[in-house]
């Protein structure tokens, strides 16, 4: 996996490897604000002077202080940093094997420029070497605009895979590429009430801030025929009041202590009424029909106050996005809900860390100023990848390994023995005239049964089998199995390499979704998804049309070129298969030309193609 990576995305992003401790301290965190916001996902520990120290989680804090040491001048910029190493967070539930662990390995990519607009020319880049990542690994990405959370900065994307045992939910549009997580997906349009509000519309969920003295009542309205259980979103209500505790279950036994503890009378206590738009005017009408308190806490002194616009002055919509809702961003899309696994997350940092932690350089027309730098962060989960990949691709028989991360490529399995021909033809294959076409090749010449052989193979996922039986022996013929095609196919030993490598171009997932406007010309307010400007024309059929004409892609949308693109993958998965269907048949051929070459047809007949 970390070759892949190097080889494939962080070598076109043009960045160089470190390795950053293991060990942090506290001060770092601290000095940077951060220590408090996330002071429950920490391992903490103090070493033998007393000094407080934790695993590192994520390392903004330790690599914007070594950038900043080593800063002098604006010619110092742009740098990109990576490491590949080991994070540890205390996560509360661990689950799923790789998906969701304790200590996990991940790829950080660290950048630093001088500009704004460098910074987002420079996430751009790194946008589209961790699309030609999962390109790699055909694996059918959403690429969403995401929350920054307390990682801070001003816009982030995450790339997710689609699969029913995602802890993540993500809306995309298939009109228009609109993609984004439920933290800050947002609809055309609000979905409104039927008939008349009752105080039996109002659905309640009771929350409490960080510090214990604010109990949240989240008001929302109750549609028809949507679950209760699912209906609300917490992210919206966590948009609005930015102290609320989501990891608590039991907010009312908390406050309820904090009561004993200072007396319903205290000031700082209060009661904060967070209410959906739709039902904010209805709210004061029914108040004293609503459960405004829990039954066995009847503290009335408590100051209340509400909340029932955003920040911004906008209608508070409290609902979670739905399959069928309309796309805020184009006019007659419709949103998608899919269940997702997180597998990248890449910010736009801006000066959240360098201001802080002082790395700065001197301006270039006026070196006695010097202003801190504009920072990215991008991340790959490493080993959640793997367990994501044996989620989406394994079957009853085993893993199911994609090229790209396979241990090997090819496995030769003979049926009896190794020999002088087997040695030779692993060589031919492994080491092909054309070292770039070379295949990762592993010869199992184990001293075991052939059926435990094959077995073993299934279980470790191999993309392509090579069996050397009997035809092997007399005719130089192999069986080559693809178990994610269900196909097995005899194939003379010269073609095998030809053949590997059509038949690799077969093995595709669906087709990858990717958020237009990270690699598309986003304008510098950093507004990511601007798809709703572009043209509503499709773009020609590239390969499908009788008339030849020549398509200027630096002409295209976006979503136009992101047509282009899946109109040519599916022009070549048919070509492809077309390919290797023809030459199984070639082979047949082949094999009766032998026939006819070999003896006179006689009794014992011609075999023909069938």
């Amino acid at each position: 996996m970390g070759r892949i990576l190097e080889l494939n995305g962080l070598a076109f992003a043009g960045a160089s490897k470190l390795a950053l401790s293991t060990l942090t301290t506290e001060e770092l965190w601290r000095k940077s604000g951060r220590l408090d916001k996330v002071s429950a996902e920490l391992f903490r520990l103090n070493d033998r002077k007393e000094v407080p120290i934790m695993l590192s989680p994520t390392h903004e804090e330790e690599i914007t202080t070594l950038v900043a040491s080593t800063l002098k001048s604006y010619k110092d910029l742009p740098l990109k940093l990576y490491q590949i190493t080991r994070k540890y967070r205390d996560e509360i539930r661990p689950r799923h094997g790789l998906l969701r662990s304790r200590e996990f390995i991940m790829k950080d990519l660290y950048t630093f420029d001088l500009t704004v607009e460098a910074a987002v020319e420079t996430y751009r880049d790194v946008a589209g070497a961790y699309t030609a990542f999962f390109s790699d690994l055909k694996l059918p990405i959403l690429v969403a605009e995401a929350s920054s959370g307390d990682m801070g900065g001003e816009h982030s994307h995450e790339y997710h895979l689609s699969h029913a045992i995602g802890e993540d939910t993500v809306a995309a549009c298939k009109s228009c590429g609109y993609t984004a997580n439920d933290e800050v997906a947002a609809a055309r349009s609000s979905r409104q009430l039927d008939g008349a509000i009752s105080p039996s519309n109002f659905g309640i969920w009771r929350g409490i801030t960080k510090d214990r003295k604010t109990l949240v009542n989240v008001w929302y309205p109750l549609m028809a025929n949507s679950p209760l259980e699912d209906s609300w979103n917490i992210h919206a209500a966590k948009s609005v009041v930015s102290e609320l505790d989501t990891s608590v279950s039991d907010a009312v036994s908390f406050w309820n202590e904090a009561i004993q503890e200072a007396g319903e009378h205290d000031g700082e206590l209060q009661l904060l009424n967070v209410i959906d738009s739709r039902i904010a005017a209805s709210f004061e009408d029914f108040r004293n029909e609503l459960p405004l308190f829990p039954e066995d806490l009847k503290a009335t002194h408590v100051p209340q106050s509400s909340i029932t616009q955003t920040p911004a002055g906008t209608d508070l919509n409290l609902l979670r996005i739905m399959d069928g809702d309309g796309c805020p961003r184009c006019d007659t899309g419709k949103l998608e809900i899919h269940r997702a696994l997180e597998l990248g997350h890449t910010f736009i940092l801006g000066t959240r860390y360098s201001e802080p932690l002082e790395a700065s350089v001197a301006l270039p027309q006026n070196p006695g100023i010097r202003v801190p730098v504009q920072m990215g962060c991008f991340g790959i989960g490493v080993s959640r990848i793997l367990g994501a990949v044996a989620e989406l691709l394994a079957d009853d028989k085993g893993l199911n390994w994609p090229r790209a991360i396979a241990p090997f490529e090819v496995v030769i399995i003979p049926t009896s023995g190794v020999n002088e021909q087997t040695l030779e033809f692993y060589d031919k294959l492994s080491k092909h005239e054309s070292s770039a076409t070379g295949l990762d090749v592993v010869l199992d010449d184990r001293k075991e049964a052939f059926g435990w052989k094959m077995q073993d193979a299934d279980t470790i996922g191999y993309p392509v089998v090579i069996v050397l039986g009997k035809a092997w022996r007399e005719k130089g013929i192999c069986e080559v199995q693809c178990r994610r095609l269900s196909l097995k196919e005899n194939v003379m030993a010269e073609d095998v390499h030809q053949y590997f490598h059509v038949l690799v171009r077969s093995i595709t997932s669906p087709s990858t979704v990717i958020c237009a406007a990270v690699h598309g010309g986003a304008p510098l307010n950093l507004q990511l998804v601007q798809a709703s400007h572009a043209p509503k024309q499709r773009p020609r059929a590239a390969m499908s049309s009788d008339q030849k004409e020549t398509i200027n892609l630096d002409t295209l949308e976006p979503q136009q070129l992101a047509q282009v693109k899946k109109q040519l993958e599916e022009e070549l998965e048919h070509l492809t298969t077309s390919f290797a269907q023809l030459h199984g048949a070639q082979n047949k051929f082949k094999e009766c030309l032998r026939c006819v070459q070999s003896r006179a047809a006689d009794s014992q007949g011609m075999l023909g193609p069938g």
